[in-house]
């Protein structure tokens, strides 16, 4: 028995199986301010038994990170490079911006702390770490009551122990904290080169972590007796007890339970080549699954790099409860601003002021919110009496109150006219969202199915495969709550990875010896740590890929990996991979191999729909 159960911007969907393999379903309207009510109250709805196991994906990071209300994080870094994270790179995320607006860092400058060692590019002790040079600054940790604490010390991925010492000091009574604060290693987080990302995932990771520790332990104490894992970002589900100290692992795990769920429904249906189109209620999500799971380790979250394994999903702001409104140059806008479950759309019946309108970026001469969801509704897309199987009657009267209001403003003939509309500029937002993970990376579009699902995808499918020529469009039987479904299609999975920096073709052996001596690392410490978690190590199976590029480029392609590859099918896999991708290969060139990647996976017993 099993309950997988996904926490959205509207609504927080419960998938359960029962121990007659029969599938239940319920929402129930989020609760933002505190996300576990909604759980606990969808477990005793569905008087979900004790022994039943609780698979959850959860928004408190995601949420975490773009509220900007993390724990009081401080960071621990080398001499001269406390700035990295204000410095970071010189990407231009809007080109036509006059003005640039960068995110401020998640830890100010007050909080950054540099400590006096180095290591250098090949591993070895340059500068030892004092240990009397830490007094200081564990007396402004105590003084600040920081909770959380980032160390990311310069090439600490090929020499730990200075982090690990700063870590033990941090733990011992030797210096007289009051209180240990929660502590987060880039050589246990990200054990990668690129100083930017590397320190930017890790204080992510310091940033979030108290948050999720605290919100799962309220959990597992509402959950009683029932074992409770967490989706995460890759794909995979991890115990609480790593999602809490791991938090940024878990995201963006909400939206990769929905890829996973279309990918487990797309093999039954023997469609493996699929776009999946996942429409809830804030936003919509799409990602591209050429016969596999889409992963990539170049995430972003509001605005700053994740170098964390993640399914490659690209998201815009267009939900069913997004907000339409005229801008001062009389454009109809929609999103990506939402109504979400307070108040949400207009025909939920709870109508919010001009303030609450202005405060979420909508025109404050609107007395309720036009959303799509109003939209679907006035034009006849949506049955009133029978939302949530009936469980909740939708208000088409308000939805054409506000959308007249709307239709007013837009010069519109008709309520009708007005809400056709706002779908034409939803619908446009979501094709763009779709040519960029197709089109713009080289896929066509009309090999795949177009698999929509989210309480919204359905009702936008066909015209959006219509305008991208997609030849089919496979709805699932449950659409509204398949990212929770796709949770319990989920394998317990861990990610760990290594850089090496070795050229194939030059000093072969040399080559051969490095990539050795990180797989002798990592595959040793994945089994055991899969191990700690109940998964016998004969169990587990253990998937290797290596990122690679040519000596010169700054980004890399991931390539599988197998232990009995030579070194020339490697090079083979690498030129195919950079010519599917960019279009072009250059086979005469250097190629290096630059991280290697072991992914542990335990066995899961699939349910069967």
């Amino acid at each position: 028995m099993r309950l997988g159960v996904d926490t959205g911007g509207t609504f927080t969907d419960f998938v359960w199986v029962d121990g007659d393999g029969r599938l239940h379903i319920h929402k129930q309207l989020s609760t933002p301010q505190d996300p576990a009510q909604a759980v606990l109250e969808g477990v005793a709805w569905l008087r979900v038994p004790e022994e039943a196991a609780v698979v959850h994906g959860s928004t408190v990071a995601t949420n975490a990170l773009l509220e900007r209300r993390g724990a009081r994080t401080a960071l621990i870094t080398t001499k001269g490079f406390a700035d990295v994270l204000a410095i970071g790179r010189q990407n231009r995320p809007d080109l036509y911006a006059l003005v640039p607006q960068k995110p401020e860092p998640l830890v100010p400058q007050a909080w950054r702390f540099a400590v006096d060692e180095r290591i250098t590019a090949q591993g070895d002790v340059l500068i030892p770490l004092e240990a009397a040079s830490l007094t200081p600054i564990f007396a402004q940790l105590e003084a600040d009551e920081i909770e959380s604490v980032a160390i990311c010390l310069l090439f600490s991925f090929l020499h730990p122990q200075h982090e690990q010492q700063i870590a033990a000091a941090l733990q011992s009574t030797d210096y007289g904290l009051r209180m240990t604060p929660h502590l987060s290693l880039s050589s246990d987080i990200l054990p990668e080169y690129r100083e930017y990302e590397r320190t930017s995932t890790t204080v992510i990771n310091a940033y979030v972590a108290p948050l999720m520790s605290r919100y799962l332990a309220r959990l597992a104490e509402g959950l009683g007796q029932r074992p409770l894992t967490i989706m995460q970002s890759n794909g995979g589900v991890i115990s609480a007890a790593v999602a809490g100290a791991q938090a940024a692992r878990t995201a963006l795990s909400g939206p990769a339970g929905g890829v996973v769920g279309a990918r487990y429904v797309a093999e039954l249906a023997q469609f493996p080549d699929i776009i999946t189109f996942d429409m809830g209620g804030t936003s919509t999500d799409v990602a591209l699954c050429p016969g596999r799971l889409p992963t990539t380790a170049h995430g972003t979250v509001a605005g700053m790099p994740l170098r964390l394994p993640i399914i490659d999903i690209h998201t815009v702001g267009a939900g069913g409860g997004s907000l339409a409104y005229v801008d001062a140059g009389g454009a109809l806008h929609v999103g990506p601003q939402s109504a979400g479950a307070e108040p949400g759309p207009s025909c939920y019946g709870r109508e919010m002021g001009d303030w609450q309108l202005a405060l979420k970026g909508a025109s404050a001469s609107l007395h309720a919110p036009v959303t799509v969801t109003d939209a679907n509704l006035v034009l006849g897309r949506l049955d009133a009496a029978h939302f949530l199987g009936g469980a909740m009657r939708l208000d088409e009267a308000a939805a054409r109150r506000a959308l007249d209001a709307l239709a007013q403003q837009m010069g519109a003939a008709s309520v009708e006219e007005a809400a056709w509309g706002v779908i034409q500029v939803a619908n446009a937002n979501m094709e763009r969202a779709i040519r960029k993970i197709s089109v713009e990376r080289g896929y066509d579009p009309r090999r795949f199915t177009l698999l929509p699902f989210g309480g919204a995808g359905p009702l936008h499918a066909c015209e959006l495969a219509a305008a991208m020529q997609i030849p089919r469009v496979l709805i699932p039987a449950t659409p509204g709550v398949l990212s929770a479904l796709g949770m319990l299609a989920a394998a317990p999975t861990k990610d760990y990875s290594q850089t090496v920096m070795v050229e194939i073709g030059e000093k072969r052996e040399e080559g051969g010896e490095r990539l050795a001596a990180a797989l002798a690392l990592l595959q040793p410490r994945a089994l055991a740590e899969m191990a700690a978690e109940g998964y016998a190590p004969e169990a587990v199976t253990l998937h290797h890929s290596l990122d690679m590029r040519y000596k010169g480029q700054s980004h890399e392609l991931n390539v599988p990996y197998t232990l009995v590859n030579h070194q020339s099918s490697i090079v083979n896999h690498f030129h195919q991979a950079h010519e599917t991708r960019y279009g072009y290969a250059q086979p005469e060139a250097i190629v290096e191999i630059v991280t290697v990647r072991v992914t542990a996976v335990a066995p899961l017993s699939l349910i069967h729909i």
